[in-house]
C-alpha cells in the first residue's frame, strides 16, 4: 500500500512539474486585447413632441478602434416611420442603434445627429446613451460612454 501511495504521489508531482516547466518555459497565454477609451458627449432638447439629439463620439486612445455601435434608448416611446441617418437603425420603438464609423487613438471624432417625433407630446422623458458593441476593444474607463440624461419639454438643451 505504501509503495501505491509513493507511486501517486511521484506521478502527481511529475504532472505538477511537467505543467508548470510549460507555463514557464515558452507557454504563451492569453492575448491582450487592444485598449482604447470611448466617450460619448453632447446634447439633448425637447419641445413640441420633437427630441433633437446631439452625439459627439471620440476615442481618448491608446489603440484605434475600427468601429462602435452607440445605443440610444427612450422613456418614450417615438413616432413611427421616421427616417434615420445611414448609419442608424431601429432596435425598437424606443431605441436607435448608430454606427460611430473609425474612431482613431487619441482624437478619432464621430458625429451624429438625430431629430425625432415622440409618439405623443411628453413633458420629460429620459435618453440613455451607452456603447452597445466596441469591436472586441477594451475599455477600462466606461463611465464616459455611459450617460443618462433627464430632458424636459422646455427647448433647453441638457448637456451629458
Amino acid at each position: 500500500m505504501r509503495g501505491l501511495r509513493k507511486g501517486v504521489l511521484g506521478v502527481a508531482l511529475t504532472a505538477a512539474v511537467v505543467m508548470g516547466a510549460g507555463a514557464s518555459a515558452g507557454a504563451v497565454g492569453p492575448k491582450a486585447r487592444p485598449e482604447a477609451d470611448l466617450s460619448h458627449h453632447g446634447h439633448v432638447s425637447l419641445w413640441d413632441g420633437r427630441l433633437g439629439v446631439w452625439l459627439v463620439s471620440e476615442n481618448h486612445g491608446p489603440s484605434d478602434l475600427a468601429q462602435a455601435t452607440v445605443r440610444l434608448a427612450f422613456s418614450a416611446q417615438m413616432a413611427g416611420g421616421q427616417e434615420l441617418p445611414p448609419a442608424c437603425l431601429w432596435s425598437s420603438d424606443r431605441v436607435v442603434s448608430c454606427r460611430t464609423g473609425e474612431l482613431r487613438a487619441v482624437g478619432g471624432v464621430g458625429e451624429l445627429a438625430l431629430d425625432l417625433r415622440t409618439a405623443g407630446m411628453p413633458d420629460e422623458l429620459t435618453v440613455e446613451i451607452t456603447t452597445a458593441w466596441r469591436d472586441g476593444v477594451a475599455d477600462r474607463n466606461p463611465r464616459n460612454d455611459r450617460h443618462r440624461v433627464l430632458v424636459l419639454a422646455t427647448g433647453d438643451p441638457y448637456v451629458f
